[in-house]
């Protein structure tokens, strides 16, 4: 059962890495916002802040910024 208030993204692959995921679902518009959320501790993984751009995600993790959650999906 999905939750309305999460937006699920679909990936192609095994992983996306955290930055790119952003950008891919529009919580940011570009890396460089991407980088200074991520820096900043505003970005939680599974719902636990992480400062690693590059972390891999995988189908299931969950991404939250600002308030909007989305969850990684198989394209």
């Amino acid at each position: 059962m999905s939750n309305p208030e999460i937006e699920e993204i679909p990936i192609r692959d095994d992983m996306i890495r955290l930055g790119q995921l952003l950008k891919l679902a529009n919580l940011v518009e570009d890396g460089v916002e991407a980088t200074e959320l991520i820096k900043n501790g505003l970005v939680k993984v599974n719902n636990e802040i992480d400062d690693r751009r590059g972390r891999q995600l995988h189908v299931g993790d969950t991404v939250t910024v600002n308030g909007q959650t989305v969850r990684i999906t198989r394209a």
